[in-house]
């Protein structure tokens, strides 16, 4: 049984799309029966009104915290924040768009539960009928193209990587994410090589996911990507992840 959970959202920039997230997340979390839940978000330096609206979330819900990173450091670098600051027994990152539904986060557990694991993450590879709106088919496709290229680099034997919806047991949380060196769309990778170095069980779970429009991937940060897959693999040759 989950005693407590925390939701950890990293956001830039989010404050059309953050009120409406955080009240479906509070929404879930209320009809739950887990002794403590908190929300956690990550501002990343965010040049609009995101940090104010999820103040004035926060005054009606005490369970509501806000982390601010130091300037614009990237997602990585946001959900390493959270999840290292989060208190739960469990802990769920999440993209503030929520473009996996929260709901969701009952098959990853569900996966916990019948494999033994300590991971679990969502994955629109395994069941692409539950996929409701596509990506725009160049960055499908780019996505499959890298998921296969970091098979092939890193050996990791996972379908998606880069869905924003993970479920760490804390004390997984608290070996992996302090080892975590990449601060911007990469991490993903490189969280998931720590996690299977150090022995934890990965579950890849397929989710209902939707594309929303206003990403903050572009092509030359979708390029980057590439390059961190074998700062992945330097970084465990000189033992960086011991």
């Amino acid at each position: 049984m989950i005693r407590s959970i925390s939701i950890v959202v990293p956001a830039y920039n989010e404050q059309a799309r953050l009120p409406e997230t955080l009240r479906r997340i509070q929404d879930y979390l209320s009809r739950s029966e887990w002794v403590f839940h908190e929300i956690v978000v990550v501002d990343d330096g965010s040049t609009d009104g995101t940090v104010e609206v999820a103040a004035a979330f926060a005054g009606d819900n005490p369970n509501v915290r806000i982390l601010r990173n130091p300037g614009n450091r990237g997602k990585g670098y946001s959900v390493r924040h959270g999840m290292l600051e989060a208190r739960g027994e469990w802990r769920l990152f999440t993209d503030a768009d929520l473009s996996a539904p929260i709901e969701e986060i009952e098959k990853l557990w569900g996966a916990m539960e019948r494999d033994g694991s300590q991971v679990a993450i969502g994955s629109r590879a395994l069941d692409r009928s539950l996929i409701a709106v596509h990506q725009p088919g160049i960055r499908e496709s780019a996505g499959r193209f890298f998921n296969a290229v970091m098979r092939t680099v890193v050996g990791l034997p996972i379908k998606d990587t880069q869905c924003g919806f993970k479920l760490f047991q804390g004390a997984a949380s608290l070996e992996v994410f302090p080892r975590q060196t990449q601060e911007r769309f990469g991490f993903d990778v490189e969280i998931l090589f720590i996690a299977k170095k150090h022995g934890y069980r990965i579950s890849e779970v397929p989710v209902r996911w939707s594309h929303v429009d206003g990403s903050k991937v572009g092509m030359l940060t979708g390029l980057h990507a590439f390059t961190e897959l074998a700062a992945v693999r330097w970084n465990d040759l000189l033992g960086k992840y011991r």
